[in-house]
């Protein structure tokens, strides 16, 4: 393996250790001026109401109620903040908590979510293809392996976190395969030099199938072929 292979492993993306959890939908403003309804409580009344009633049944609701439409900005504001609040509760049933971990855009929630004390929902998060690459990134680390290996696939994770992925001794024989189709089956458009070296750690590690290492052994890159022909034998 040549040196610049090694050089290009800093991909990191300027994120998997990026600060925390900053929305990109900047919170309203306790006024209900800004929000243009007078029907609408403060906020922050409503934000803490959210983050500490033990009604599962309004939490439900909550989690399921359409967000407003983004040109209203003020209420679209309000609503995803307020989502923040429904995620950060655990009496928030567990169905609806996986719901917005798989679906929600917003890092905000994400980051809520990404903390939540079941591992279903964790993974639900890391599969999002809409997390941002230091959410996902943090995730290829979590104490779950289930959830750790669905941030591995997760298309926002970056090569750095997939290369450590590979190189991994907990990492699945089936994530492995994954991470060995990289640049070729799958991404085809992939950075060749930095898919190949994730290729080669795939074929190194441990928990790698036969079935895999096969493969891998016909592969275009020679340093991917020499390192699994070598553990073949």
């Amino acid at each position: 393996m040549n040196t610049s292979d090694t050089a290009a492993t800093s991909d990191s993306d300027s994120g998997d250790t990026a600060a925390g959890p900053a929305s990109e939908n900047a919170k309203t403003t306790d006024s209900d001026s800004d929000v243009g309804d007078d029907d609408f409580e403060p906020l922050t009344d409503t934000y803490e109401e959210l983050r500490h009633t033990q009604d599962s049944a309004e939490l439900s609701a909550a989690a399921r109620e359409p967000l407003p439409p983004r040109a209203e900005q003020a209420a679209f504001s309000r609503a995803t903040a307020l989502l923040e609040a429904v995620a950060g509760n655990q009496n928030t049933p567990l169905e609806d908590r996986i719901f917005l971990a798989s679906t929600m855009p917003f890092p905000n929630i994400l980051v809520k979510l990404s903390e939540d004390e079941n591992d279903d929902v964790r993974e639900a998060v890391a599969a999002n293809a809409d997390d941002k690459n230091w959410l996902v990134g943090r995730l290829t680390k979590d104490r779950s392996g289930k959830v750790r290996e669905a941030a591995l696939r997760n298309p926002q994770t970056s090569w750095k976190m997939r290369l450590e992925g590979a190189q991994n001794p907990e990492t699945s024989a089936d994530t492995l395969d994954f991470l060995a189709k990289l640049g070729i089956e799958s991404e085809p458009k992939a950075p060749t030099i930095l898919a190949a070296m994730v290729r080669r750690a795939a074929a190194l590690n441990p928990n790698c199938a036969q079935a895999t290492l096969q493969r891998l052994a016909q592969d275009e890159s020679t340093d991917v072929s020499h390192a699994a022909q070598g553990r073949l034998g």
